[in-house]
């Protein structure tokens, strides 16, 4: 994981919120995985929001199921130093041994909080994006339910 704060401009919220905010969609980022995809079509996950969270870099097998965009950049914080976050991602699916592991480089998207002064929705009850039922399909994965 990196030790910086995860932006990527070119894709953040049409409101421009933050461009910490990440969208990703099924034309940018989100990924082929059964975290994605469900058991069916009413379990297929079109488009997933993050919030302010960091880059990751998975070993070899690891699926990127949410891949940053090659705009993405690591700022770390207070000093302003930035690199290219191109080729890391935010959420990664992979097995070992007997079991498996999803690492999530941002808490905030599985939450459900008012945010701010104007309590904003903030996480999976932010309308328009479906992180809810990336974390249900992601139980089901890691249960073998999939």
């Amino acid at each position: 994981m990196s030790d910086a704060q995860t932006i990527d401009p070119a894709n953040t919220t049409p409101e421009g919120d933050s461009p910490g905010f990440i969208i990703y969609t099924r034309k940018r980022g989100l990924g082929e995985h059964a975290v994605t995809n469900g058991r069916n079509a009413a379990e297929r996950v079109g488009q997933v929001t993050t919030f302010t969270g960091q880059s990751l870099k998975g070993p070899p097998g690891a699926v990127a199921f949410m891949q940053l965009s090659d705009t993405a950049r690591d700022v770390v914080r207070g000093s302003g130093q930035n690199a290219s976050a191109a080729g890391r991602a935010q959420g990664l699916a992979m097995s070992t041994g007997k079991g498996r592991v999803v690492v999530l480089a941002e808490a905030g998207m599985l939450s459900a909080q008012l945010a701010g002064p104007n309590k904003a929705f903030f996480g999976m009850n932010r309308p328009g994006n479906d992180n809810r039922l990336l974390a249900l399909n992601i139980l089901h994965w890691l249960s073998r339910k999939i």
